[in-house]
């Protein structure tokens, strides 16, 4: 597993072995920061984004190297929040980052307490907690997300997380080998 482009391009990242935690593949990242930036390397400068079930960090990492100026990793197991450490730690990441080791329904309530407004959030539960997507998704379309506020969802291919979810509307779905990937806008802002 590596770091696809920007400052940290081709740089080996830890993860665990087991099944624990199924990181983003490196493919299935690159079509996800390829339909981000379309094309505008600078498209993500600036950003700040939640990594729910932030596992080894992977995503987090890449919209980091990709020039996002904050990134909330958000993951509940004590082992993967060491390794999310361990991973900034291997590429000297040392600001623009928050660990946030709890729960992902406790930590939204607690960022958005914080007034934390994320431009992205990004959300890959384990895939056997099929419930963790219509609840989280139905925490974020209640939420007081931005107009522009992007949520993506990584699931199994065979898996269909849902189109609507309070105000958030899905409006578009890519599928690459056995995984898939949900693009999560409110309803009055549909363009991607």
């Amino acid at each position: 597993m590596r770091v696809i482009s920007g400052k940290f391009r081709s740089r080996r990242l830890h993860s665990l072995p087991g099944l624990d935690i199924r990181p983003t593949s490196d493919r299935l990242r690159e079509t996800l920061f390829n339909v981000l930036t379309a094309g505008n390397p600078q498209a993500l400068a600036g950003s700040v984004w939640l990594d729910l079930f932030a596992g080894t960090g992977a995503v987090g990492i890449e919209a980091l190297s990709r020039g996002a100026s904050m990134v909330y990793f958000v993951e509940s197991a004590r082992t993967a929040a060491d390794l999310v450490r361990q991973n900034l730690q291997l590429l000297e990441i040392t600001e623009g980052y928050q660990i946030v080791q709890q729960e992902s329904t406790a930590a939204l309530s607690q960022l958005a307490s914080r007034q934390i407004t994320p431009a992205y959030i990004f959300l890959d539960p384990p895939y056997r907690q099929h419930q963790a997507y219509p609840q989280i998704l139905g925490i974020l379309g209640d939420s007081r997300l931005s107009q522009r506020a992007l949520v993506i969802a990584e699931h199994e291919k065979k898996f269909d997380p849902g189109d609507k979810f309070g105000e958030l509307q899905r409006i578009r779905m890519l599928q690459q080998g056995d995984a898939g990937l949900s693009f999560y806008r409110r309803a009055t802002d549909q363009n991607l």
